[in-house]
């Protein structure tokens, strides 16, 4: 799909997955009380780093940023929207960059070290985050570094759940799209 960036097919894929990164979100979403922001465990994360994988940089980042940013536009999340979907781009040139160095060799071990950059690199943009969410309500910077840092325990959980569900979510889609398009022929 990477080759493909503008095929129907792709753009479909596209849609289909920033709906699916939306729905992971919204089914399950836990709480978790926090200094600053107001954070959850979900699997917004995870799908997202699969819709990248999957259909490359651009439109992995699309549906990124239109599943996460859409989710915070439409849920309480607005004022801090722009910050989400900084990250999804962030994220999205992390793995595509690991990924071309892997010369798109999706081996287990290649995916699993791509789903674990994903993981790490969503704790440090989730802390740069909320450092800029606590400066935006006023709060000082050395608060704001304090603060930020112990709010970091749902992007951790989240980060590792990425780190964890990533390469399975990566292989049973590539293994679906194999026997759709298996199928087609």
């Amino acid at each position: 799909m990477r080759e493909q960036k503008n095929s129907l097919r792709a753009i479909i894929l596209t849609g289909l997955f920033a709906a699916i990164i939306y729905i992971g979100i919204w089914v399950l979403r836990i709480p978790v009380p926090a200094m600053v922001g107001k954070p959850f465990i979900h699997f917004g994360n995870t799908l997202t780093a699969v819709a990248i994988l999957f259909l490359g940089f651009r439109n992995g980042m699309l549906a990124g940023i239109i599943g996460l940013g859409g989710f915070d536009i439409l849920n309480g999340y607005a004022s801090t929207s722009w910050l989400t979907m900084l990250e999804v781009v962030v994220v999205a040139l992390i793995i595509s960059g690991l990924f071309r160095a892997f010369k798109y060799n999706d081996s287990k071990k290649n995916i699993i070290i791509l789903a674990i950059a994903a993981g790490v690199t969503k704790i440090f943009t989730s802390y740069g985050t909320s450092i800029v969410e606590a400066l935006m309500a006023g709060t000082a910077i050395k608060t704001a570094l304090v603060a930020s840092f112990f709010s970091l325990p749902a992007t951790v959980i989240n980060s590792c759940s990425t780190a964890i569900c990533t390469p399975i979510l990566y292989f049973f889609v590539k293994t679906i799209f194999a026997s759709v398009q298996k199928q087609g022929r």
